[in-house]
């Protein structure tokens, strides 16, 4: 006789702990079930973790359910586990009608990451239940204090529920009350009992295993003979002795009144199950936790092996009800031994929850890997050479978010991930995307083409123009949609020339201002509603010819509303404007240049996903660069230079606001070097940290090489490579997500600006100011030359004279580049007209610094940068050295109903900015050129020269 097959004659099931697709597809289940009698499969993470990650078996499977559309990783793996788990229980349903829903059932267990969570382990078992859609499922959920009344939920609604990681008796008797109650709930609302189903799953060797430990320890300690020997007579013998003294509670517990009450309505017993019943030390045999816990209308769930080994030598016997006396002085003496059972089963439950919970991870690792490879490069690939000591520093940094469950816990918008002060007010860009309502973008831009406009420009400062300045760099103009264009200055030449660009009677404008209280759009807005007045004449509403993207209940909503704008879109107020592209303030300029708003969104989607909480640290590529940055800022490698190939030129702008503006506070932070072509290996020092990011097919050999050599020189380097330019969605969130990550790391909150403020305050005052007097306050030059006038605080003037500057301006200079070293980084910041020509200026300047100084550069415009760099320049580490260039204007342009100009708004600006700098003790020189601002940037080009030579 089989002694796996005559355990049905003592009272017993036997289910087996173990699930793969193979297995049930080639008929091994099924034979079992002939065979041995097996009446029921349970599963689990490892059992799934094991089936997936260690085989090939699942890679058609997850394919094919890819095909179907993208999803997220847990969405994946479940697609194929209710799969396994219909064909399972498909397989067992002839089982389950032969006993009359007395067996025949497969479990499926919740999350390991709800076992905190009553309410997420409720809807998802509920989701779980209608979804497998299969009368012998099992749904299982853990006995935690947290499961128990989630199992008498879902026992009232008539789920069946296999209650898991149960390990202590007093435990055991709150399960069967929940079952109980529940069972009772579901009756009272009209239910029928015979169809719910429950067992209760007590943990049996692992309970050995600790106390085995322990009594070993104490067998060490003790000195008397017979004390040892006491001690010794106990291991082993206490997992069956706990689980023989609650089979008589569940004996009490299913017989008397209550319970006869409910078995006459047809409810069935929540029978015991034996779970963790493989043996974990070599001197037990291999079936011990079978053959001792042998008993009516109980069940023993057991791995392959321990199935094997009682197959072939088990013998079965009525053990469960045998020695019971003796059971109870096992746990009498175990107490007198100072061992706390209870304290054991408190510790196995939470350690139990961390396995499954690891098990979970690795089994969420291997699905986001194989769908990674399934989706192959519609995924862009990122690469991180990082070198053996930052790599290490990755590696164990990895382990530890894993462990702590951090990217859940982000997603869950656990402010502890960073400070603790706000952070889980802002975590709305996580899922932006995922908001959008594409269908409107949609019909917005066919509207938009219909008004057959000629131009659309965004009004619009830091987050609200730097993504859509991206994607008006990125992406061709559209045929039948208007050429997009970016605003983001004062300066009364630039804004001018963006006048002198367009057919302003012919143009769509774009407000964009989360507050709606910000300084630039507020004037710009006042300066075009103007001008386009006087453009289409009384006859044509002027709002119309204007859209707002705001916050709710902002100043702009209120102005556009008195103004009759075309329309309004509400911004997201969890969202701040860095993190914004992907909400309506990056969407809106994307729909009105008739860029594909849902391909944008389906790839920002897709890395959401890959960035997703249940894709772990490993796999997860926007933990992976967050982690790299972060870790590299502490050592030192704080200078992230971004390069960006001509496809994606412009990515670097809106990467370096995200960057700075989000990590450089509290003297902490990264330093984003934007538009700095790459050098040789010998211009760099070792606080650099090098992203290239690049669409597949852009070759650049040349660029290639010194890639190589910066890498072979041992400087990190991260390359991205894009399937193309309708990838930027991904980049968007993959930047968002590890910047967020980053500050993390660097132990800063990575979603406020404290320093912005600072320059807005100083630049209120001066504005004021002018409005009372006329004028800007007076102000004396440290020292006047022909070529311009020199402006510093008292500090710096004596660093800088004591440094040999005198009266001309190459000494000045060459005094202050000269406060450059190791680890610093010269920022040249231009309060001037930004288009070619100046950029082509600032550049030629920055890169002579660089070449003599061997020092990261930063060229700016102002006042754009205030609301991008210009947060790490004031509140970062102090390793910058800021030379600000300002000029007069050649011509002014007034602001309608203001006293203040452009020019003297755009003035103001840089006096207040430089301001901050010198009270928070930054080293920084002001050149205030003259003789016209071409004339005087190459003069100030050649006395730069001369200094650095």
């Amino acid at each position: 006789m089989n002694p796996v097959k005559e355990l049905e004659k003592h009272g017993q099931a036997v289910w087996l702990d173990f699930l793969a697709r193979g297995f049930i597809a080639k008929g091994d289940l099924k034979r079992l079930i002939d065979t041995d009698g097996v009446k029921g499969v349970t599963s689990n993470p490892s059992i799934f973790e094991k089936a997936i990650g260690s085989s090939d078996e699942y890679d058609a499977p997850i394919g094919k359910a890819l095909k179907r559309g993208d999803r997220t990783v847990a969405d994946l793996f479940e697609a194929v586990a209710i799969e396994d788990i219909q064909n399972a229980a498909d397989v067992l349903r002839p089982v389950y009608d032969r006993l009359k829903g007395g067996d025949g059932y497969v479990s499926l267990e919740v999350s390991p990451y709800l076992a905190m969570d009553t309410a997420g382990t409720v809807a998802e078992a509920r989701r779980l239940w209608k979804d497998v859609d299969r009368k012998n499922l099992m749904v299982k959920v853990p006995a935690t204090p947290e499961g128990l009344p989630a199992i008498e939920t879902l026992i009232g609604d008539g789920i069946s529920i296999n209650i898991t990681l149960l390990f202590a008796r007093d435990v055991y008797l709150q399960v069967a009350e929940a079952y109980l109650a529940g069972l009772e709930k579901y009756v009272d609302g009209g239910g029928d009992p015979s169809h719910v189903a429950s067992v209760a799953s007590f943990f049996v060797s692992r309970i050995d295993s600790v106390v085995d430990k322990q009594l070993d320890e104490k067998i060490a300690r003790a000195n008397d003979p017979s004390e040892k020997e006491r001690l010794a007579a106990l291991k082993g013998k206490v997992a069956i002795a706990n689980a023989k003294v609650a089979y008589q509670d569940y004996k009490r517990l299913f017989s008397g009144p209550r319970w006869d009450k409910l078995a006459a309505k047809g409810a069935k017993p929540q029978r015991m199950l034996w779970a963790s019943t493989g043996t974990k030390n070599k001197d037990y045999s291999d079936v011990l936790y079978v053959e001792e816990l042998i008993g009516p209308d109980t069940i023993n769930t057991v791995p392959p092996a321990t199935l094997d080994a009682f197959r072939d030598h088990g013998k079965p016997r009525d053990s469960l009800e045998e020695n019971v006396d003796d059971a109870r002085r096992v746990l009498e003496e175990l107490e007198r031994s100072g061992v706390s059972l209870e304290a054991i089963t408190k510790e196995l439950v939470k350690d139990g929850v961390k396995q499954f919970a690891d098990a979970a991870d690795k089994l969420y690792g291997a699905v986001a890997h194989k769908r990674a490879t399934v989706l192959g490069p519609a995924i862009d690939h990122q690469l991180l050479s990082l070198g053996d000591g930052l790599g290490k520093a990755v590696a164990k940094s990895t382990e530890e978010w894993r462990a702590s469950a951090k990217i859940r816990r982000l997603w869950q918008h656990d402010k502890s991930v960073w400070t603790g002060t706000d952070e889980d007010k802002w975590l709305g860009w996580l899922d932006s995307a995922a908001k959008a309502d594409v269908a409107d973008y949609e019909d917005y831009a066919s509207r938009v083409k219909g008004q057959k406009f000629s131009d659309a420009v965004v009004l619009g400062m830091g987050g609200s123009s730097l993504g859509p300045e991206v994607l008006a760099e990125t992406f061709a103009r559209k045929s039948g949609f208007p050429k997009l264009h970016v605003l983001d200055s004062t300066d009364p030449a630039q804004v001018r020339a963006m006048e002198a660009r367009i057919d302003i009677a012919n143009t769509v404008f774009i407000v964009s201002s989360k507050s709606g209280g910000t300084t630039e759009p507020n004037a710009m807005k006042d300066y075009f509603h103007e001008r386009v007045a006087q453009a289409v004449g009384p006859k044509v509403k002027t709002g119309h010819r204007f859209i707002a993207v705001t916050d709710p209940g902002s100043s702009l909503e209120k102005a556009a509303k008195s103004l009759d704008y075309a329309r309004i879109f509400h911004g997201e107020p969890s969202i701040g404007g860095r993190y914004s592209v992907l909400s309506p303030f990056g969407l809106v300029p994307a729909a009105t240049a008739g860029i594909d708003v849902k391909t944008l969104i389906k790839h920002a989607l897709s890395m959401a996903r890959s960035c997703g909480p249940d894709v772990p640290p490993g796999e997860n590529p926007g933990v992976q660069l967050g982690l790299a940055m972060g870790l590299a800022g502490l050592e030192g490698r704080d200078k992230v230079t971004i390069l960006s190939s001509k496809k994606i030129a412009d990515f670097g702008a809106w990467a370096e606001q995200l960057i700075a503006e989000s990590t450089g506070k509290e003297g902490k932070g990264l330093i984003p070097i934007a538009g700095e072509p790459l050098g040789e290996p010998a211009l760099y020092g070792n606080d650099r940290f090098f992203i290239d990011i690049r669409t597949e097919g852009e070759a650049d050999a040349a660029h290639d090489s010194k890639l190589a050599a910066v890498e072979a020189a041992g400087h990190p380097v991260v390359r991205i490579v894009m399937k193309s330019i309708d990838h930027l969605g991904q980049e968007f969130f993959r930047f968002e997500m590890a910047t967020a990550v980053a500050g993390s790391i660097l132990g800063i909150n990575p979603f406020d600006q404290p320093d912005v403020e600072a320059a807005k305050i100083k630049t209120r005052e001066l504005t004021a100011s002018f409005e009372k007097t006329g004028a800007l306050p007076a102000e004396q030059p440290v020292v006047s030359t022909d070529e311009a006038d020199l402006y510093t605080d008292e500090a710096n003037a004596t660093a800088l004279r004591a440094a040999g500057a005198n009266g001309d301006l190459t000494s000045w200079l060459k005094a202050h580049l000269s406060r450059s070293g190791h680890g610093d980084y010269v920022a040249l910041l231009g309060y001037i007209a930004r288009d070619k020509a100046t950029i082509d200026a600032l550049q030629t300047m920055r890169l002579e610094v660089r070449e003599k100084r061997h020092v990261a550069t930063c060229a700016e415009f102002g006042p754009r940068f205030l609301h991008s760099t210009g947060q790490a320049y004031k509140g970062g580490p102090d390793s910058g050295v800021f030379l600000q260039i300002t000029a007069d204007d050649a011509k002014d342009l007034s602001v309608p109903g203001q006293k203040a100009s452009f020019g003297v708004i755009k003035a103001a600006q840089a006096r207040g900015d430089f301001d901050v700098l010198t009270e928070r003790g930054r080293r920084a020189l002001r050149v205030h050129l003259k003789g016209g601002l071409k004339k005087g940037l190459a003069a100030l080009n050649a006395a730069l020269n001369d200094a650095l030579n």
